[in-house]
């Protein structure tokens, strides 16, 4: 099995030393397009903020998939961009690092504190492997409507599903189901999320703004 096929489907593999001619040209293309990826985030970062409409082109030009409807806070950093998807209404705060490897997929209405990690590469815990420079990839995905808090990181592998929050600082090994407050390293689910959170926004802090009361469609 070829270079491309061990990410793909989640094996070890090495990003370089291969002898094999198709992985060695796989191999150089994956290096260009990781270069050309740092290339674009140099461009990006280097906008101004009033430059709102070079900076979506930019993105468009790189990422998997992104809407109009997307904004992310310089500085920002992927390894690919390409296998990065993002739903609509997406918002990340600054220092975001995405190591895309390995697709990363995240819903509509997704909100990302600053400093998030989400790394869909890992490395294995043997020492030798690591010795060797062998990697593994594994898919991550972001339901719609999911809030990240500040110094996350997300993990290879793992799915936070749809509403579900995750508390500032938490490092997120496993999945998370929907609809529940998250925290901590390892991150665990320390509630639901119930209609008391639709009355108080912060511990005995109640909303009182009324579109509050829209129906929710």
């Amino acid at each position: 099995m070829h270079l491309e096929d061990r990410i793909k489907n989640g094996m070890t593999f090495y990003e370089h030393g291969h002898t094999d001619p198709i992985d060695i040209e796989q191999e150089k293309e994956l290096e260009a397009q990781r270069r050309h990826c740092k290339e674009v985030m140099f461009d990006y970062n280097n906008t101004r903020p009033s430059e709102n409409v070079k900076k979506k082109e930019i993105l468009k030009g790189i990422l998997g998939h992104c809407t109009d409807r997307v904004f992310i806070e310089s500085p920002v950093h992927m390894s690919y961009g390409n296998h990065v998807h993002l739903g609509d209404q997406f918002y990340t705060n600054f220092n975001l690092v995405i190591i895309d490897d390995m697709d990363v997929y995240i819903g509509n209405q997704v909100m990302i504190g600053p400093n998030v990690t989400i790394c869909t590469t890992g490395h294995p815990v043997y020492p030798l492997y690591r010795e060797m420079g062998a990697h593994y990839s594994l898919p991550i995905h972001i339901g719609n409507k999911v809030w990240i808090g500040a110094n996350s990181v997300v993990l290879p592998g793992v799915t936070i599903g749809e509403n579900s929050v995750i508390g500032a600082g938490s490092i997120v090994t496993r999945d998370i189901p929907a609809n529940v407050v998250a925290v901590g390293n390892p991150c665990r689910v320390i509630r639901e999320i119930t209609e008391r959170d639709r009355e108080y926004y912060f511990r005995d802090m109640k909303v009182d703004f009324p579109y509050t009361l829209r129906e929710e469609g």
